[in-house]
């Protein structure tokens, strides 16, 4: 085992497994997301004190994307990245919302058109005839 898994309680508070999970950047945070209702434990809304059990399916709020994990392991230690993401896999649907989403995004973005320069004096008449015509 490495130094980092040497520390394993059997008991480890939702709150405090997430942020050894760095899904969440301090233990505060970690709290406020599941007072907030952005984790579900077992399909069911969690407190931050509710005990993490090996095999337990946790859906959370990390970023923007809802992901589902599975419990693995057990750690209340935060490490480095490479260590953490062994604590937990990722449900394969998960990893499918998660790509679709994605792709969605770019489809979002590629539609929206920036306009770097004012419009001139033609285009802003022509604006607001067409604004005038709305509003009547």
């Amino acid at each position: 085992m490495t130094k980092q898994l040497d520390k394993v309680n059997t008991q480890i508070r939702l709150d405090k497994y997430l942020w050894a999970c760095r899904f969440y950047k301090t233990r505060s945070i970690s709290r406020q997301m599941i007072e907030g209702g952005k984790v579900d434990y077992n399909g069911h809304k969690a407190k931050a004190s509710k005990i993490v059990e090996l095999g337990a399916k946790i859906s959370l709020l990390f970023g923007n994307d809802r992901i589902e994990i599975i419990v693995k392991q057990l750690s209340d230690v935060r490490g480095p990245y490479s260590v953490a993401k062994e604590l937990y896999e990722q449900t394969a649907e998960s990893i499918l919302k998660q790509a679709k989403q994605k792709e969605m995004q770019k489809l979002a973005n590629s539609m929206i058109t920036y306009i770097n320069t004012k419009p001139n004096k033609k285009q802003r008449r022509d604006f607001k005839k067409f604004m005038d015509n709305m509003l009547e």
